[in-house]
């Protein structure tokens, strides 16, 4: 039997098992998958200590940079600086980050229509992986909207490197005019701009899935903005690592129902 697991810390809040183990029961696999509590300082003597049983490993927060010590990178997760997911084969490992195709995946499942215009919120590793997003979407200009603008001048590198004008904005000047709108930031700290994050584009992601839903998805909605959440995040990154795990293809559709089936 094939073990896979997702570490991190903390981790039991994790919905990952429930959408790995329906990709398997789908795909006819009886393989396992757990949740296991490992740290940054864990993690490389974890991964010393997996048998030829182990597949793959899942990595959220705090592991997604530490994970880019502990294999050769794919150019995307490179690029991200984060990694979220570590294959396992023949005595060789693998980083690649499936967060961004995440979300390219669960944007175009709304709408095939161009976004030249992408607003992020927030300048952490989820707005870097957001940008890179932005790029692959059609995206030629992005304004990211920081509370402390300085913290968000390293992604100048970045949107260089993915052929995006940036733009950086602090959080009390006007919000510009977008085609999507991408909150990356934590549960509560955009609810004092919400509105304003309604108004300025017909298309809002946020990444946050628990609580749901969140004052800005609530006010975005209201407005008659579609709304994608942080559950059609993890269903479109999960899609992409199971594949990478199994080498095999499930329809995004069972992970959802999984979901539904857990909560």
């Amino acid at each position: 039997m094939r073990r896979c697991a997702v570490l991190g810390s903390p981790i039991e809040h994790s919905l990952s098992p429930a959408l790995h183990y329906a990709a398997y029961a789908n795909l006819g696999l009886s393989w396992s998958y757990e949740r296991i509590e490992v740290d940054e300082n864990e993690l490389a003597s974890f991964v010393a200590g997996l048998d030829a049983s182990w597949r793959g490993l899942s990595l959220t927060m705090p592991l997604k940079v530490a994970v880019l010590e502990l294999g050769a990178v794919d150019q995307l997760a490179r690029l991200v600086g984060a990694g979220n997911t570590l294959i396992l084969e023949k005595g060789t490992r693998r980083v690649y980050n499936t967060d961004v195709g995440g979300l390219t995946r669960a944007v175009r499942d709304v709408t095939a229509a161009p976004v030249p215009r992408v607003t992020i919120l927030g300048a952490g590793a989820t707005a870097r992986a957001a940008l890179i997003a932005a790029a692959q979407l059609g995206a030629q200009q992005v304004t990211v909207v920081a509370r402390t603008p300085s913290q968000a001048q390293p992604l100048r590198a970045l949107s260089h490197n993915v052929g995006v004008e940036l733009e950086i904005r602090s959080w009390s000047t006007p919000f510009p005019d977008a085609d999507l709108a991408v909150s990356t930031v934590l549960s509560g700290a955009a609810d004092h701009i919400a509105q304003a994050v309604a108004d300025s584009a017909p298309l809002i992601v946020d990444v946050i899935y628990d609580p749901w839903p969140t004052v800005l998805a609530a006010t975005a909605q209201r407005a008659g903005c579609t709304v994608i959440n942080g559950r059609d995040l993890l269903v479109g990154q999960a899609v992409l690592q199971i594949e990478l795990m199994t080498g095999r293809s499930v329809a995004a559709e069972v992970l959802y129902t999984a979901l539904v089936e857990d909560c």
